[in-house]
């Protein structure tokens, strides 16, 4: 048992090296998808010297392969290049602003777990009464809801008429309500309806009635039973979510000003700081291909049958 859990846990560490070595080609292919990367740099009034100036200085003259074998050796040793905007290491850059995301990421992460899974499970129990009606309604206006206007709703209900929440910056908690609520809005309702629906899966099998009819507590078989056998499915959107959190409040970071690693991609877009977007794309796209490695592994752990298939 403990040798195929081993080979299992190989197996899906070595794709996740083939998977992060494919972000690398990915992140150098990035530069060159809009054509000529010292024409994007360069100003529309910059002469044929200094544009190749710039391309040799930027090793843009060598061969394809040699600029990517340049850029790959580099890479896996953590250097990007610097900013251009920052005259710093772009990977420094980057991570300066990623405890920002972290902590908006996780508060959201958090929420969305506090709120989604009890509100789901409860609902199940509740099933087609006004309590579950209710909140299925809630879950699709959550889902439907985009998170730039639920953001500027709170924005001029708390901020700029009750004047109860900071609007914009990251100086203290109270700054992190609004955008970690609009952050946890979309996720929460989906863990809630699909919280529900496994609940509803798992109170028709025929061990909870046996459980029922021993007189166990109803609290007991809810939540000992009944949401054990939910968490595979709840595992895959919560590690899901999390990837997505850390590299999806790009929006949210605009509308409130936060300044993580979201808004300075956007900033570096503007501003061709192409090593900055590098860092950034490789940075989120790494994260997210790890917690899936994690969630994997947690799969196998809840459900042993996965790691024979």
């Amino acid at each position: 048992m403990k040798r195929r859990m081993s080979g299992y846990v190989f197996h899906r560490l070595l794709e996740t090296v083939v998977l992060l070595n494919l972000v690398l080609v990915f992140v150098f292919l990035l530069l060159h998808l809009t054509g000529d990367p010292v024409a994007v740099m360069m100003p529309q009034d910059a002469t044929q010297e200094d544009i190749e100036r710039l391309r040799r200085q930027m090793g843009f003259d060598k061969p394809f392969s040699a600029q990517f074998a340049e850029f790959y050796g580099r890479a896996v040793k953590g250097d990007f290049g610097q900013s251009w905007e920052h005259g710093e290491p772009a990977l420094k850059v980057v991570l300066e602003r990623f405890p920002a995301s972290l902590e908006l990421a996780v508060t959201a992460f958090l929420i969305s777990i506090l709120m989604g899974i009890p509100l789901g499970a409860v609902a199940a129990y509740k099933e087609n009464t006004l309590y579950d009606r209710s909140c299925m309604v809630g879950t699709v206006m959550g889902q439907s809801v985009p998170d730039f206007w639920l953001g500027l709703m709170l924005i001029m209900l708390l901020s700029v008429w009750a004047g109860l929440l900071p609007s914009f910056g990251r100086e203290g908690w109270r700054h992190l309500i609004m955008p970690a609520f609009v952050a946890s809005t979309y996720h929460t309702a989906r863990l809630a309806r699909l919280m529900r629906s496994q609940m509803l899966e798992v109170l028709r099998q025929d061990y909870i009635q046996t459980a029922r009819s021993k007189g166990l507590a109803e609290g007991i078989i809810l939540f000992r039973h009944a949401l054990k056998n939910s968490a595979i499915p709840i595992v895959t959107v919560l590690g899901i979510d999390l990837g997505v959190m850390l590299g999806g409040t790009v929006i949210i970071e605009t509308v409130f000003a936060w300044p993580g690693v979201g808004r300075l991609a956007i900033e570096s877009i503007h501003k061709r700081d192409f090593p900055v977007v590098q860092v950034t794309v490789f940075l989120l796209a790494a994260i997210f291909v790890v917690i899936n490695f994690a969630v994997d592994i947690l799969y196998a752990y809840l459900d042993p049958r996965i790691e024979h298939a």
